[in-house]
């Protein structure tokens, strides 16, 4: 599969009774097992009705609007299907499964608005986001909202996606904390970017694919190896977003080429380089020492010297480190379509960046 057919689906939600991302990208994963394809499908639809359902049923017209926004602009929904493609290594139509993908999603939404706030970002899915709209103390107060929400969804799941709910919960504010805190004293900054990365980014995956385990019935060795699965994913994921804001035009990424960049986002590649001793990095790290306050060319020359900087490949290396970890993790599931479905979803991260 070529990176041109996997990039052949749309960039956002679309309403339900269309297509969503995640069902149309779920086509391109494949494998070409009907019978697959339409059950996932169907779920997944049945997934945005419900998670429609759930963002929007505040007693106020004007929490409602507040806390249904991000789920009605668009997403991906990656983690609800990770959640079902789980669900299918037990029985897929237990009940609890699709309220066990809403509570993935619930929660990756609450950490949007949480993050807006932080970053003060303008725009989420290309529209404006929450804390634009409605201010950043109402925005976050609508991120508490839907982790509420997603609490009292997950009270009715079974005991052990409870629990990693919870677990999960707690990682990510970790995270979201140590990002804000920057490395200690005696920690390195590529050190502290994985255990960030491993808080806001990996764990919400390894937790989709756990709970849909486990409230599916599958064995627990299964469900072990699913997380395992999720965590170096979600690494990989994280890689390939930083490689993608250095490497990608705007026409094949749908963002600004180097936003994370000007904005000081200190990605894999910038650690790398700035931990660079290459002579050939020389320049870039002195570009990234001066930042974007150095001049116009600044942005321009710095994107040059990252397109083929030796912390650029060391990056893809890390990226490729992480999803082969990944697929080792799904060797000794059972051969089945979601098994052939999750290889592939490693393979698509790998050419989002080329």
């Amino acid at each position: 599969m070529t990176a041109e057919q996997l990039y052949e689906v749309p960039t956002t939600v679309v309403p339900v009774g269309d297509r969503p991302y995640a069902a149309a990208l779920l086509r391109r994963l494949g494998p070409d097992v009907p019978e697959f394809q339409d059950r996932l499908g169907g779920a997944l639809a049945g997934v945005e009705r419900l998670l429609r359902t759930c963002t929007r049923d505040a007693s106020d017209p004007r929490v409602r609007e507040l806390t249904g926004h991000l789920a009605a602009t668009g997403g991906k929904r990656m983690r609800p299907l990770l959640v079902l493609l789980a669900a299918e290594f037990g029985d897929p139509d237990r009940a609890g499964v699709d309220r066990a993908a809403v509570v993935a999603e619930l929660v990756h939404l609450a950490s949007l608005y949480h993050d807006d706030v932080v970053d003060r970002a303008p725009t989420r899915h290309g529209a404006a986001s929450a804390n634009a709209l409605w201010g950043n103390r109402m925005a976050a107060m609508g991120g508490n909202w839907l982790l509420a929400r997603a609490a009292r969804m997950s009270a009715d799941l079974v005991p052990d996606a409870l629990a990693l709910n919870s677990f999960t919960a707690n990682r990510i504010v970790a995270g979201q904390l140590r990002e804000l805190a920057g490395p200690g004293p005696e920690e390195d900054s590529v050190g502290h970017y994985f255990r960030v990365t491993a808080g806001k980014t990996a764990a919400l995956l390894a937790m989709s694919l756990g709970v849909g385990a486990f409230q599916s019935g599958a064995p627990r060795a299964v469900a072990d190896r699913l997380v395992a699965y999720g965590e170096e994913l979600g690494l990989a994921f994280q890689i390939a977003d930083d490689l993608l804001d250095l490497l990608s035009p705007e026409a094949f990424s749908g963002k600004e080429q180097g936003r994370d960049l000007l904005a000081g986002v200190p990605s894999l590649p910038v650690l790398l380089a700035r931990d660079s001793s290459d002579p050939d990095d020389a320049e870039l790290r002195e570009l990234l020492a001066a930042g974007p306050a150095a001049g116009a060319d600044w942005h321009r020359r710095a994107l040059a010297l990252f397109s083929v900087s030796r912390a650029t490949v060391r990056a893809q290396s890390l990226m490729h480190e992480r999803l082969d970890r990944a697929r080792a993790a799904l060797d000794a599931l059972p051969p089945l379509p979601a098994r052939h479905s999750l290889h592939a979803l490693c393979d698509f991260v790998a050419l989002r960046t080329g």
